[in-house]
């Protein structure tokens, strides 16, 4: 049964292994990046994410979340509570990603619609979403969620699509 659960300590391994498994990928969302060799530290600043209470500047508070089922991680989302000027431009409200062992199963689909329930309950009622222009997995996921493409934009040599949902 899968779940979308609060990143914890319990899953530590899993994640590692989902770490090592992304390799040299470029990795969304954005806290995938954090390090995670002080794993209660990493959770630590997450949650200061989530609170606001350590957000740095030129990020927005946001909540992550994992895809989980049994003991092994599956994806993960990140919401963003709000939007600030360049987050809107390019970044959007939600970041997402499945494990590569597990792509190509529905599971994309599944995060968002997830992520989507989750950003209701924070309140936001117009998600902007973007992904890589030529990422047609991410586009037929945001599109099978509502998405309306709202405009292209290139930003640092790579085209960007950027979705609208209506929640």
């Amino acid at each position: 049964m899968l779940k979308l659960i609060i990143p914890n300590a319990r899953l530590q391994a899993s994640y590692i292994d989902y770490i090592e498994e992304l390799g040299s990928e470029e990795r969304y969302p954005f806290p995938l990046d954090f390090d995670h060799r002080d794993f209660a530290a990493m959770l630590a600043r997450i949650e200061g994410f989530r609170t606001g209470a350590s957000v740095p500047p030129g990020f927005v508070q946001s909540s992550t979340f994992w895809l989980v089922e049994g003991d092994e991680i599956l994806g993960c989302t990140n919401i963003r509570h709000r939007l600030n000027a360049q987050i809107e431009h390019c970044g959007g409200h939600i970041g997402l990603s499945i494990r590569p062992a597990f792509r190509g199963k529905g599971l994309g689909k599944a995060l968002l619609e997830f992520s989507l329930d989750k950003a209701r309950e924070l309140g936001i009622t117009n998600i902007h979403i973007h992904c890589h222009t030529d990422n047609a997995a991410s586009r037929a996921m945001i599109e099978a969620c509502g998405g309306i493409l709202d405009s292209q934009i290139e930003v640092d040599g790579s085209h960007v699509s950027r979705y609208l949902i209506d929640l």
